[in-house]
């Protein structure tokens, strides 16, 4: 009776299974920040290897594998439409079109791992799991740059609800925390058809990454050094940030921020991506202003739109106590259609992109690096480049720390600016080194090479936020010199040997027939 009841329901989710796909995705996103929810994650792969072995052929693996990740990144990614609704009245109609266009676009990433997982089907279960995971790192990595890249959420950030659980990033970065991710789902698997070994797997990963992680966290140092920043969050709504009535009030309101305390002890202080709302290249009066917000013998670091005779940069400046500029970085990876329009020539004119409405924005020259006198020298980031694995840092001279400007307010109170936090916190951990990262409405907070958040201002909460900087700002660390050439070559080289094994074994046996 037992059997004929399990029977019943395994051919409910067979005959439903793209529903049984979209759940299990949709279950899935919900292990990447604010939530957490790692475990969840890990069954909903587990469950998603049962179903996917009832498929009969490629094709119906590959729509398997498709809503799985429709599911998943729909709602992993639904916060990316609320940009839309600060201007509700040019973008609102395109909401649900960017809500369901994200799963329908990013759930072609997974139609790959799910085909490879029917390829190995008549294969061991342990081939079976290693395929699809090397498989899915794969596709994670070619989503971090094809059509200009967007590697937001690859599964292994799940594992940034504590730097514990980070630090074998610094080792294969966040694409080897995703095969271990997979392989831990893939244990579950092994266990739940009655192998002992599967336990062993999990407990052994398991083991590895706390062991490694408590001795790596164990090795530093947190003592601070002699830097100290002071990160200004003043949580203007995004509706006001370019109101023209607000932009004195605004601007104003920085500059009072920076001054709340006495900025006698302050080296830097830090505003948000496009905070300064003038052109200062020629608006000799809001330059003089902002001086007031400059410390004694220090410096503001702020971002601004530049502008030269062709076109627009999402800026960042440096500037001193007597107005001048010390350095500036333009954004160089742009949003597409947030900040550019992709094929501009072959769409009409009125199509804008949504955070620049004026035209679209130039881009800067990657991988800039600023000196200023004595100090460190730090690389320059403006909002979602800090989210590229191995692109953050300049790999010819990388710099000690890194300075990230960011204006999450675009996405209101929801899951994006908990996400981004955790892809700066896996940036820290992967090249070793520390972070700044100051954002309009939140999420700042300084990260030191562990990942670890030194101290932070809450999402949505107005304030300033003094913080010295780690003593040692920087780690060295394997993936940090050589980036992700050796996970995508042993992703590659462990599908190759996969295949080859496969085929040598069909060959064994059509012999012995």
């Amino acid at each position: 009776m037992a059997e004929q009841t399990a029977e019943k329901k395994e051919n409910f989710f067979i005959k439903h299974r793209k529903t049984t796909a979209l759940t299990l995705g949709a279950a899935a996103a919900f292990g990447f920040a604010p939530t957490y929810a790692v475990l969840l994650t890990l069954c909903s792969l587990f469950a998603a290897f049962v179903v996917a072995d009832k498929m009969q052929n490629l094709r119906q693996a590959a729509a398997f594998g498709y809503w799985y990740g429709f599911g998943m990144f729909a709602v992993g990614f639904y916060w990316i439409g609320n940009a839309l609704l600060i201007d509700a009245a040019t973008f609102g109609w395109l909401y649900p079109i960017v809500l369901f266009g994200a799963g329908a676009f990013f759930g072609l990433f997974t139609i790959v791992p799910f085909m490879v997982w029917h390829q190995f089907s008549a294969s061991g279960t342990w081939q079976k799991i290693v395929a699809f995971a090397a498989a899915w790192v794969l596709t994670e990595w070619v989503r971090s740059f094809i059509l200009t890249g967007f590697p937001w959420n690859p599964l292994g950030s799940v594992f940034a609800f504590h730097p514990v659980w980070m630090q074998t990033a610094s080792l294969w970065g966040v694409y080897g925390l995703s095969f271990w991710a997979v392989c831990l789902a893939g244990s579950l698997y092994l266990y739940y058809f009655g192998r002992k070994s599967g336990g062993v797997l999990f407990l052994v990963v398991l083991s590895l990454m706390l062991g490694f992680g408590f001795w790596r966290v164990g090795q530093y140092k947190p003592y601070p050094g002699e830097i100290t920043v002071r990160l200004v969050q003043p949580a203007i709504p995004q509706q006001m940030k370019w109101n023209r009535q607000a932009l004195e009030e605004n601007f104003a309101a920085y500059i009072k921020m920076s001054r709340q305390k006495p900025l006698t002890d302050i080296d830097f202080v830090v505003w948000g991506e496009t905070a300064i709302p003038f052109d200062l290249d020629r608006d000799w009066r809001h330059l003089q202003q902002l001086r007031e917000a400059v410390p004694p013998q220090g410096y503001l670091i702020g971002g601004m739109v530049r502008f030269d005779d062709e076109k627009a940069y999402n800026s960042l400046y440096v500037f001193n106590e007597e107005g001048g500029v010390e350095g500036f970085y333009d954004k160089s990876h742009l949003v597409p259609f947030g900040e550019y329009i992709p094929l501009r020539k072959y769409l009409p004119n009125w199509i804008k992109p949504v955070a620049a409405n004026m035209a679209d924005f130039g881009s800067g020259k990657k991988y800039k690096n600023i000196e200023i006198g004595d100090y460190p020298i730090f690389g320059a980031l403006i909002c979602y480049e800090i989210i590229f694995p191995g692109e953050v840092v300049n790999p010819n001279e990388p710099p000690s720390w890194l300075v990230v400007l960011s204006n999450d307010g675009w996405y209101g109170d929801s899951a994006g600016p908990h996400q981004h936090l955790a892809a700066a916190q896996m940036r820290a951990v992967e090249e070793g080194v520390t972070v700044v990262r100051s954002a309009n409405s939140g999420i700042s907070a300084v990260i030191n090479p562990l990942g670890q958040v030194v101290a932070s201002l809450p999402l949505n909460d107005s304030g300033i936020l003094d913080v010295r900087l780690p003593h040692h700002l920087k780690l060295f660390t394997f993936y940090g010199a050589h980036k992700n050439v050796p996970v995508v070559s042993f992703m590659i080289l462990i599908l190759c040997a996969l295949l080859i094994y496969k085929e040598l074994r069909k060959d064994r046996y059509t012999k012995n027939s």
